[in-house]
C-alpha cells in the first residue's frame, strides 16, 4: 500500500469514532407525556406547552432532536393503565407524568425508565420514592403541596364568609389516594377556628351533586376542594353548583375562580411544568433520577373572582384584595 492511502485511511479509522458519537449525541430523543387530564381542556393543555417551552429553552426542539409521545386520560384511571403500558412499550428516554394517578399508573409498569412528575401531592407517603431528599429510584419530580396550605384554604374562606361553621373537603379516594395528607391538617385548622370539618369523597358527578346539594342546605356550610384530577376534570358542575346554592367555596387552581369558583389558591402549574423540564433535560444527559431531589413549589397564586361574590352577598375585605394576584371584576 502506497504510504499517501496508509495515511489517508488511518487518519479516516481515528476520525470515525469521533462522528459516531457525534451522531449518537444528535439522535432523537424520546420524550413520553402522561396526563390525567383531557386534551381538550384547554388549561391542562397549556401547562404541557409551557413545559414544552421550558425545554425549547434548554435546546430541545420537536423534530429536530426530540420527539413527544403524548397520552391524555381524561381524568380516567383504567385509560391511565393502558397508556401507561403504550409508553413504556415506546421505550422513552423519560416520561413525563402529570398526577399522582399518572405515576401510579407508570409504575406499575417500569421500574428503570426514569419518570418525572408534577402534580404530585405526596410522594413519600404514595411510594413514588424514598425521600424527597434522595429519591432513590426511577422517580423524581416537582410536588405542589406547602403544608400550611389546607389551614390556609380554611381561613381565607373564613375572612370571606365569617358565617362558615361547617366545611366539606371535597376529592375523589381513587385519583387522590393521598387525600390524608390534606384531611389531617384540615381537621387541625378547623378546630382552631371553631369549624366543624367533614369530608366529601366523590366518585361521578351523582356524588358530586349530591355533596354540594347538602351542604348547600346548611347555611353555614362552605367548601373547600383540594388539588385531584377528579374534581379538576368536573369543575364546571361544581362551579356551577356551589352558585346555584350561594355556597362559599375556595379551590386549588387559579383556573377555578378564573371559570367562575369564588376564589382560589395555590400552586401556579404552568411554573411548575416549566420547572420540571430542567429535570428532563439533566435525565437526558445523564444524571439519574435517584439523585435529584424532590423540588417544593416557589409560586402561588391568590385569585378572587368579584362578581361570583356578590350571587352570596359577600363582602371581599379589602385586605383580601390588596394581596391577591388577580381579581376578577
Amino acid at each position: 500500500m502506497k504510504r499517501r492511502e496508509f495515511i489517508t485511511l488511518l487518519g479516516g479509522a481515528a476520525a470515525w469514532p469521533l462522528s459516531v458519537r457525534a451522531q449518537q449525541r444528535e439522535r432523537l430523543r424520546r420524550i413520553g407525556i402522561l396526563s390525567s387530564f383531557a386534551e381538550s381542556d384547554a388549561e391542562a393543555y397549556s401547562w404541557v406547552v409551557a413545559f414544552e417551552q421550558g425545554l425549547r429553552a434548554l435546546g430541545w426542539a420537536e423534530g429536530h432532536n426530540v420527539r413527544f409521545d403524548k397520552r391524555w386520560a381524561g381524568g380516567d384511571v383504567n385509560r391511565m393503565a393502558k397508556f401507561a403500558k403504550d409508553l413504556i412499550d415506546l421505550q422513552p428516554d423519560v416520561i413525563f407524568a402529570v398526577t399522582t394517578p399518572s405515576v401510579a399508573a407508570l409504575r406499575q409498569q417500569t421500574r428503570t425508565i426514569p419518570i418525572v412528575f408534577v402534580v404530585v401531592s405526596d410522594p413519600v407517603g404514595s411510594g413514588f420514592v424514598e425521600s424527597l431528599a434522595r429519591p432513590g429510584g426511577n422517580v423524581t419530580g416537582f410536588i405542589n403541596i406547602e403544608s400550611s396550605l389546607s389551614s390556609k384554604w380554611l381561613a381565607l374562606l373564613k375572612d370571606v364568609a365569617p358565617r362558615v361553621k361547617r366545611v366539606a373537603l371535597m376529592f375523589n379516594p381513587k385519583t387522590a389516594p393521598y387525600f390524608a395528607f390534606y384531611v389531617r391538617p384540615f381537621e387541625a385548622a378547623a378546630q382552631l377556628m371553631a369549624v366543624v370539618a367533614v369530608s366529601a369523597p366523590v366518585q361521578d358527578r351523582t356524588e358530586i351533586e349530591a355533596a354540594i346539594t347538602a351542604l348547600g342546605r346548611d347555611e353555614a356550610g362552605g367548601l373547600v376542594v383540594i388539588p385531584d384530577t377528579f374534581p379538576a376534570v368536573h369543575r364546571d358542575l361544581i362551579i356551577s353548583l356551589a352558585a346555584q346554592y350561594r355556597l362559599p367555596a375556595i379551590y386549588p387552581v387559579n383556573f377555578y375562580a378564573r371559570e367562575g369558583g369564588l376564589m382560589s389558591y395555590g400552586v401556579d402549574l404552568a411554573d411548575l411544568h416549566r420547572r420540571a423540564a430542567a429535570y428532563v433535560d439533566r435525565i437526558i444527559k445523564g444524571a439519574s433520577p435517584a439523585e435529584l431531589p424532590i423540588q417544593l413549589p416557589t409560586k402561588f397564586e391568590f385569585v378572587i373572582n368579584l362578581k361570583t361574590a356578590k350571587t352570596p352577598g359577600l363582602t371581599i375585605p379589602d385586605k383580601l384584595l390588596v394581596t391577591a394576584d388577580g381579581v376578577i371584576e
